[in-house]
């Protein structure tokens, strides 16, 4: 089964992060977007939605009125920087609420929510193969990163710098997130500081690993997994 999605936002940004990770995500399609709620119920006034991300703070409509307005309402998963909105949202039988800046395992928890509402019990969220991703540069900017390019995704404390074969990007995100949306079997930790992708690895020598000649430490609780991936990965 497919599920339908609709994304009313009146920040650009926002609908670019939620688009990027449904992308992600087998069994879910984006069927529109809005800047604004009344071309939302609009389009719902028309076409067949079974889920919508809504944000509450917009001009002319905001996200509250929309959700009463509604005569069958479809799902629904408010997306907003603010919390103090959460039980009037959970009063008008809202799935899930979800405070900006969404991180993906996060939006991930609530389409498993989503997924047990529709009675698709024995299906669990999973992320598809896909060929990249996009990184949010600064608040009004994303770029796309093509996965096979990168190398090395390294931690500086609140922020990560994403090592390509085409340059470097800084972002702010923790590496337990970031990781999370990079396929399982094309990259792994190999240190609380370092995650990297496997078939870019060039030499494993004793606790370290060496990519395009720089020399990076295995973790000590991370050493015995990475091994195991490295022999399995090349064997595929």
């Amino acid at each position: 089964m497919t599920i339908k999605c609709l994304i009313v936002d009146d920040e650009p940004l926002a609908i670019n992060v939620i688009k990027n990770y449904l992308d992600q995500i087998e069994g879910f399609e984006l069927s529109n977007t809005f800047n604004n709620a009344v071309d939302g119920l609009n389009f719902l006034k028309n076409n067949n939605v079974d889920l919508v991300f809504l944000d509450i703070n917009m001009p002319v409509l905001d996200g509250l009125s929309f959700i009463k307005s509604l005569e069958n309402p479809p799902i629904l998963i408010v997306t907003t920087a603010y919390d103090e909105f959460a039980i009037q949202s959970y009063e008008l039988d809202v799935l899930d609420y979800l405070v900006k800046p969404i991180e993906f395992p996060r939006f991930m928890k609530a389409l498993n929510k989503v997924n047990r509402r529709l009675g698709n019990q024995g299906q669990q969220t999973t992320q598809k193969t896909r060929s990249h991703l996009f990184i949010k540069i600064d608040k009004k900017k994303m770029k796309k990163v093509y996965l096979d390019e990168i190398l090395v995704i390294e931690c500086l404390k609140d922020y990560l710098k994403i090592n390509t074969t085409t340059g470097k990007h800084i972002i702010h995100s923790t590496l337990a997130d970031f990781t999370n949306l990079l396929p399982e079997n094309e990259f792994i930790r190999v240190h609380r500081s370092y995650t990297v992708a496997v078939d870019k690895i060039d030499v494993v020598e004793g606790n370290s690993i060496e990519i395009e000649g720089v020399r990076y430490v295995i973790g000590r609780s991370y050493l015995e997994k990475v091994k195991e991936k490295i022999l399995t990965h090349k064997a595929n």
